[in-house]
């Protein structure tokens, strides 16, 4: 049987870089598709040995590129999103535009198996333009390409993300974190290696025309994320309550910012829960078992943000 050549879109990212090193050490051979080779080569030439990473530079998604990449691929798959806007519209694009297009391409050259990473507990965020994307782009593929799966993670985390680390920072350097409604929206995160894995398998095997819910093995609520943070940087900070009117004027002025920290939309995906919905499987459904304990992998990496970072940890081993 031919070895699978894998397409990947969206490789610079903390799932893109993991999931690179994983294909390449079980012998697939990955074209990754970036804006910037330079800039990717530098990223991600260490993930792969010689010969089985091949970078290829797109801009503005150009249809006949994307059409000789299909037309010489096994699988496809496409990692790219984003979490807030530049200019109206972004969402759109990325999230239904371009795998609305994917799986046309992907139709026409008959490759075996279209994988696309969208989102989880999005079904009934209608009022967040971010959820209401990632949904319509899941329509369209599974309208367009039968030979589809959908991957909806919560919360992917590990020492790349931007997620945990940007908490352990936040929390290192401010006096008080505010609670969004009460910190009561609930996650099961799930650790990047967890998800690479069930990538890895959705690769291997043979299952078609499925949309799969993947989360690690605890709920959390997003209080218990910052209280297990704090503990593992070993910080105390006073955790306050906002009332939704100031979090809604907050989120206005921060998403001003090149790389804001909240923006409206944000605010408004934080009242729904990041959870298994029942309308799917999920990975542990499939035997694809997420086994990393949120609080085990977290202290893993936390130490560079506690008070004398890895000298502290160093004095602590020889003691």
């Amino acid at each position: 049987m031919k070895q699978k050549e894998i397409l990947l879109f969206g490789a610079t990212g903390q799932i893109g870089r993991n999931l690179i090193r994983k294909l390449s050490q079980n012998n697939y051979k990955i074209t990754a598709v970036t804006r910037n080779t330079h800039r990717a080569g530098y990223i991600l030439k260490t993930q792969a040995n010689p010969g089985f990473l091949e970078l290829v530079e797109l801009k503005n998604f150009d249809i006949k590129k994307i059409e000789v990449l299909m037309k010489n691929c096994t699988v496809c798959i496409n990692l790219i999103g984003i979490l807030f806007e530049k200019k109206r519209g972004d969402f759109k694009i990325i999230h239904t535009d371009f795998p609305n297009l994917l799986s046309q391409i992907a139709k026409k050259y008959k490759i075996q198996k279209l994988i696309h990473l969208s989102s989880l507990g999005i079904e009934n965020a209608l009022d967040s333009d971010y959820a209401k994307s990632k949904l319509e782009g899941e329509k369209k593929i599974k309208s367009n390409f039968e030979k589809f799966v959908i991957l909806k993670p919560s919360i992917v985390y590990s020492v790349d993300d931007k997620f945990t680390t940007k908490f352990m920072t936040l929390l290192s350097r401010l006096p008080i974190m505010p609670l969004y409604y009460n910190g009561n929206t609930k996650f099961k995160p799930i650790h990047v290696s967890d998800l690479v894995d069930i990538i890895l398998n959705t690769v291997e095997n043979k299952n078609n025309n499925l949309v799969l819910e993947c989360i690690g093995p605890e709920i959390l609520t997003f209080k218990e994320i910052i209280q297990k943070i704090l503990i593992s940087i070993k910080k105390k900070r006073f955790l306050i309550p906002v009332p939704i009117q100031i979090a809604s004027l907050t989120a206005k002025l921060l998403q001003l910012l090149p790389n804001p920290l909240l923006t409206e939309d944000q605010l408004k995906l934080l009242k729904y829960d990041n959870v298994n919905t029942g309308l799917y499987k999920t990975n542990f459904d499939l035997g694809f078992n997420a086994k990393k304990n949120f609080d085990d992998e977290i202290n893993k990496y936390s130490y560079n943000w506690r008070t004398g970072g890895q000298f502290a940890i160093n004095n602590n081993i020889k003691k």
